[in-house]
């Protein structure tokens, strides 16, 4: 595949242009995130940290209102400024710039071009009044140097490698004209096209079927392969987790619960919250009767109405008198840096 970054940039780079060398691509520093709200500021995302490697899968799991997807905005900063506002001490270092005190002109050079991002509903992301062609060409004009004609080649072998079928047909029909799974595979084609080091994949397979899930997630473990790309991929579904990704991130009201490789996530839980999802994962096995699905009692609290203590201790089997007033902080592993808990009581490591 040839490479767009060799046709469109010149020889000369600049120091941040090797970043990608490094084992590091993303390293992401006690993010905060606040929202203006009619009942006052909310923190909906609190201190998040965390490393992004070179050609990894980095998962990010946890209920619907944990903050999963306001993190990865935050990332691309995406979010409306006139009522959301990430902290001045927040570092979201990417190769070199840090994304959360950088100015337009940079994040719109960076934006679609070293990080990409695909987006959780494909036919409110793509726009209705144009072809595919044309909103895949659209990042090609503005990050590359390609002529017209390079461009649309480019956005044919977009398609294919996507495996969209009869390509040349495809570019000239609009977002009703596919199925689901079609408009999701050119959101990845748009997302690609300028080969990231860097892409955020929102909920990817929501609202699709089982076979188009696995379907693209396949697809984008290809791709990542050939591109040499670095994924962080939101869900609340363990067993895509469990599918594609290296190392989780458990996030719960806002915060990291609970960090590790998908190994010790699935095996050594540390942390409550984590088991207790672990554990309302549908299980089947032959010859033994159905019971009923385990559920997490309660709801996520809400974010003007925190508890005081661990943000999970109402929901959690093992809380005593100290979850109610402390909130632990994270704890790492003496053996092992990537593994991180935040509890008081963590379950003990499995043997």
């Amino acid at each position: 595949m040839r490479s767009i970054r060799n046709m469109s940039e010149s020889a000369a780079t600049s120091p941040t242009d090797h970043c990608d060398q490094a084992e590091t691509v993303l390293e992401v520093r006690d993010l905060t995130t606040r929202f203006k709200t009619d009942q006052g500021v909310v923190t909906a995302v609190d201190k998040v940290s965390f490393e992004l490697r070179a050609s990894e899968t980095l998962g990010i799991v946890g209920e619907s209102g944990c903050g999963k997807t306001v993190t990865s905005k935050s990332i691309m900063r995406l979010l409306p400024e006139k009522i959301s506002s990430i902290d001045p001490q927040s570092q979201i270092m990417f190769q070199g710039c840090n994304l959360a005190l950088a100015k337009e002109k940079e994040l719109r050079r960076i934006r679609g071009n070293k990080i990409a991002m695909i987006f959780q509903e494909p036919m409110t992301s793509l726009n209705p009044v144009f072809t595919i062609g044309w909103q895949i060409e659209e990042s090609l004009k503005y990050h590359t140097k390609l002529n017209r004609k390079e461009r649309h080649n480019r956005v044919l072998e977009m398609l294919r490698l996507v495996d969209i079928p009869n390509p040349e047909k495809r570019i000239w029909e609009y977002p009703h004209q596919l199925s689901g799974g079609m408009r999701q595979r050119v959101m990845i084609a748009i997302a690609l096209c300028c080969e990231p080091d860097i892409l955020i994949a929102d909920e990817p397979t929501t609202a699709l079927d089982v076979t188009i899930q696995s379907q693209i997630l396949k697809l984008m473990e290809d791709l990542k392969k050939k591109l040499d790309t670095a994924i962080v991929l939101i869900t609340h579904d363990l067993g895509v987790i469990a599918q594609v990704c290296d190392r989780v991130l458990v996030m719960y009201a806002g915060q990291v619960i609970e960090q590790g490789s998908v190994f010790d996530i699935f095996h050594s839980p540390r942390h409550p919250y984590t088991q207790a999802l672990l554990e309302s994962i549908p299980k089947s096995k032959q010859g033994q009767k159905v019971s009923r699905l385990p559920t997490i009692p309660g709801i996520v609290p809400s974010l003007h109405n925190l508890p005081a203590g661990c943000r999970f201790q109402d929901r959690c089997r093992y809380s005593e008198g100290i979850c109610l007033r402390n909130n632990p902080d994270l704890t790492q592993d003496s053996n092992n840096s990537d593994i991180r808990w935040r509890c008081h009581f963590p379950l003990k490591q499995a043997h």
